[in-house]
């Protein structure tokens, strides 16, 4: 009996993961992902030493903050919460990036919008070829040129700035 009390125990956990499909935590990880990036955006455009990567930050804030704006109304339409704050995964580059500054702060910036893009557009390409909430692949299939472009353009100042981008 005592090894059931446990495994009784997981059971609400179990199934509250189970309300959870794979286009709802799409949903979520992309409002996550897409704050973080306006907010990360910010900071770059504030303690970025190089103008590229200044300029980076404000496409980041512009480019994100319509794309967030999207997929509020998505949601909204189909009766989705999205969060209103970063993941603890962003939440932790901010903080890291925040203590830095100059030259430090350009390449751990550039390194962390390569890494993130890359992740995002994984993520987006995965939520079109497996999705089955129509508008969540819609918004995905819409963003996905985007993320793409930011993708090259970071890569593209790495390489100028002598980052390796691996």
């Amino acid at each position: 009996m005592k090894k059931l009390i446990p495994a009784l125990l997981l059971v609400p956990a179990l199934v509250l993961a189970a309300d959870k499909s794979p286009d709802h935590e799409f949903y979520e990880e992309a409002a996550q992902g897409g704050i973080a990036e306006v907010e990360l955006g910010k900071l770059a455009q504030q303690k970025a030493q190089s103008p590229d990567v200044k300029a980076f930050g404000a496409m980041m804030v512009k480019d994100h903050s319509a794309a967030n704006e999207k997929l509020k109304a998505v949601a909204a339409r189909k009766g989705v919460s999205l969060p209103t704050k970063p993941g603890i995964e962003h939440t932790a580059t901010k903080a890291k990036l925040e203590v830095l500054s100059g030259a430090t702060f350009d390449k751990s910036y550039v390194k962390s919008m390569i890494d993130d893009h890359e992740d995002d557009i994984e993520d987006f390409e995965e939520e079109v070829r497996e999705g089955k909430d129509a508008d969540a692949k819609a918004f995905a299939t819409e963003a996905l040129p985007t993320l793409r472009t930011h993708l090259q353009h970071i890569r593209e100042i790495a390489t100028k700035m002598g980052i390796d981008a691996d």
